[in-house]
């Protein structure tokens, strides 16, 4: 049998399997029959992946497969029988080096033995096919260390938050840093995570006042790098402060004014410490003028002083001013700022997060993707609140206008390094594409120019007048450095089925009202009509009434009066914030699709996946083992599926890394049906919709003006606040 039939065999059996599977293994089982003694169950371990609980079609294959190599199974287990053989000449075992292999094998010398063989291997094929497979045996052992990551994580997070920061911050890191430098340069930093390494002798170097923004790739690792930074993996100087925002709060009974004061350890440590000395001191007072007393109150003194001065250099008396006017910014009203932190969601616990780290005002601040937890309000205040931090800011964003906005410089973590670029993310994006193209024109000159010089050796190498002239340029072209290709910009694309058109009107919202009872009116006087060609973008204060508009669009809500019209052949497809609670986990992207939208076959799946660059490999992982981005595709895959009329799309630009985002806007763009977003992105919003509308005082309207003017409006009513 040759390989080509059992190539055929294997696709028929289980036709999902990749083609470099198929290819390896239709090989492996000719040409290495009966030299691996477990070869079958090999054959099964690396098929159990593709059968996809069709163990009946692999037990089948797994047998013929065996009848089929039996006999030859058996001649190469004859042919390797010992047998006494006689040497071609004597050898002196005492004298002659060892071979540099002989010690590596079971007492076999491997270089002896293939000295005098010619090999019939293409060693080029060997090495690609081998390369394959090892990037495959990798990205499993990535996926398996990523839900091991899990534990490690749980195990970081049983110290509580007081413990990790006394631990990363010492208390005399505010005196010790007065006079010290607070610019972070270390030449040559290396980041692992697991077995998979981040960084490699990449330079980590942050000036003391600058903002960074952190950008990459989708599991580059921006993240780990962080918490590698936070946790003093790589040696920062232990007289910086650093604080990184990952988590959202825990909820308990303390008030959220609390929890931002309790925020600086050190500063409620010192408060605590008073408050004790304060009543020692009052105790001893009290006591004779005995010289144990007076020494003891004399000691109490001095220490109360010491403790009056720390609190004095941390500013603590300022405490709840700051404390509350960093949580109006942020969203949370008098009353809000007064609930315990158990009363509030996800997303405004991050925000207690976030106001956490800016009350504390470390040297350098760790934020990641921090617009992704608040609305447009909250994010015009934050943007206009960190144009001002005193300290160091490195900030993962895939935001681009809130980059715009707040950094002073861009670093760009690919290839395991480092790339530091002058400006903020549009400066960046200007110079990064014309270094590309300045490349790209070198390589192509580098090219060109080897080129020429193989074309004259080519053509006079065995020219007896030319011969000399030929091989000055054979060793010109020999001493020219190894030629590396530029890296080629990562692009993606989206695609959403077109729809069919029906006719007018499709949805419309009339002098619609909605309260969940009539003393609690949450909108009022709501008139919208959406159409195929409508881009609607819906913004506003958490609270407002977004959501609710969104469900009454949706018919999750019956308004309490006006008129709702609905198109009775309209298909809505709705992109909920919190999309990964409607995946499941424990599936695959390509399972989860056919248990939604049955009765298409795997191949259609996996290329519909593929429209959102959900391909290979990743549509036969877990849910749950994929990257925040990557469930975002599975969900617009899921999505364009229901073949919508009008998208409804909460929040969609979360997790999205940037090629992603431009991917998703360009598809947008190019769709026929009608768009109504709900987004804190300003570019997303400024790209897509051509209307814009806020929710607030109890109804919705249309706002003429652009989203810059918008978020200015807001900074200026928050600072025009008592």
């Amino acid at each position: 049998m040759s390989s080509f039939d059992i190539a055929n065999d294997i696709r028929t059996s289980l036709p999902g399997t990749e083609e470099i599977i198929v290819d390896y293994l239709s090989g492996y089982l000719v040409d290495d029959a009966a030299e691996d003694e477990d070869m079958l169950q090999i054959t099964r371990d690396m098929l159990e992946s593709f059968a996809d609980g069709r163990t009946d079609a692999l037990d089948t294959l797994i047998a013929h497969l065996s009848r089929t190599l039996e006999v030859r199974l058996n001649a190469r287990g004859k042919a390797r029988a010992p047998q006494l053989q006689r040497l071609d000449k004597v050898m002196d075992m005492g004298s002659g080096a060892m071979s540099n292999t002989i010690a590596l094998s079971e007492g076999v010398d491997l270089e002896s033995i293939n000295k005098s063989k010619a090999s019939r291997v293409d060693v080029k094929k060997l090495e690609k096919q081998e390369a394959k497979l090892k990037a495959k045996i990798e990205k499993r052992a990535r996926r398996d260390l990523y839900e091991g990551s899990k534990l490690l994580d749980q195990h970081k997070k049983q110290q509580s938050y007081q413990e990790m920061f006394m631990k990363v911050n010492s208390l005399d890191a505010q005196s010790a840093g007065k006079n010290k430098s607070k610019d972070i340069h270390l030449p040559s930093i290396d980041v692992t995570f697991g077995s998979n390494r981040i960084l490699t002798g990449a330079s980590l170097t942050l000036a003391h006042g600058r903002r960074y923004g952190l950008i990459g790739r989708n599991g580059v690792g921006k993240s780990t790098l962080l918490r590698h930074i936070a946790m003093r993996d790589v040696p920062v100087p232990s007289h910086i402060t650093i604080l990184f925002v990952e988590q959202e709060v825990i909820g308990d009974d303390t008030s959220a004014i609390d929890s931002v004061l309790q925020a600086d350890v050190w500063r409620d440590h010192l408060l605590g410490e008073e408050e004790k000395l304060n009543g020692k001191l009052s105790e001893l007072e009290k006591e004779s003028d005995d010289k144990r007393f007076e020494d003891a109150r004399e000691e109490t003194a001095a220490r109360l002083a010491e403790v009056h001065s720390r609190l004095a250099d941390m500013d603590a008396a300022s405490g709840p001013a700051r404390a509350a006017s960093l949580l109006a910014g942020l969203g949370f009203n008098e009353s809000d700022q007064q609930r315990p932190t158990k009363s509030f969601s996800g997303g405004w616990r991050m925000r207690l997060a976030l106001a956490r780290a800016l009350f504390v005002k470390p040297h350098l601040l760790l934020l990641d993707e921090p617009s992704n937890h608040i609305d447009l309000n909250a994010l015009a205040w934050l943007e206009d609140y960190l144009q001002t931090w005193p300290g160091t800011l490195l900030v993962v964003s895939h935001d681009r206008a809130f980059l715009d906005a707040i950094a002073t410089d861009i670093v760009h973590q690919h290839s395991g390094r480092l790339d530091y670029y002058k400006g903020n993310f549009t400066q960046f994006y200007s110079t990064k594409t014309e270094r590309d193209r300045k490349l790209q024109r070198e390589y192509d000159a580098q090219v060109e120019y080897r080129a020429h010089l193989q074309a004259f050796i080519d053509r006079w190498r065995y020219n007896a007048n030319r011969a000399a002239q030929a091989q000055s340029k054979i060793k010109i072209l020999e001493k020219l450095p190894d030629l590396q290709p530029p890296e080629a910009s990562e692009t993606e694309k989206f695609k959403f089925p077109p729809c069919d058109k029906i006719s007018p009107p499709l949805l419309q919202l009339s002098e619609v009202a909605f309260g969940y009872s009539p003393d609690n009116i949450i909108l009022r006087g709501c008139n919208i009509d959406v159409g195929l060609d409508s881009r609607i973008a819906i913004v506003g204060a958490n609270g407002a009434g977004k959501s609710t508009l969104i469900k009454l669009l949706t018919e999750e809500l019956s308004p309490l009066s006006g008129q709702v019209n609905r198109n009775g052949r309209l298909r809505v497809a709705y992109f909920a914030q919190h999309h990964v609670d409607t995946l499941t986990p424990t599936m695959t992207p390509v399972s989860f699709l056919a248990s939604k939208f049955p009765g298409k076959t795997e191949q259609e799946y996996r290329g519909h996946l593929g429209n959102f660059q959900i391909s290979g490999m990743t549509g036969l992982q877990l849910i749950g083992t994929l990257s925040g981005g990557q469930k975002s595709r599975v969900a617009f895959a899921a999505l364009s599926l229901q073949n919508p009329h009008i998208l409804l799309l909460d929040e969609p630009t979360n997790h999205l890394d940037i090629e992603g985002l431009d991917a998703l806007m360009a598809a947008l763009s190019a769709w026929n049906g009608g768009v109504i977003i709900i987004s804190h992105d300003e570019r997303f919003i400024t790209t897509v919709a051509d209307e814009l509308w806020v929710c607030g005082e109890g109804t919705v309207k249309k706002y003429y003006g652009d989203v810059q003017s918008y978020k200015s409006l807001i900074v200026s009513k928050i600072k025009a606040r008592p």
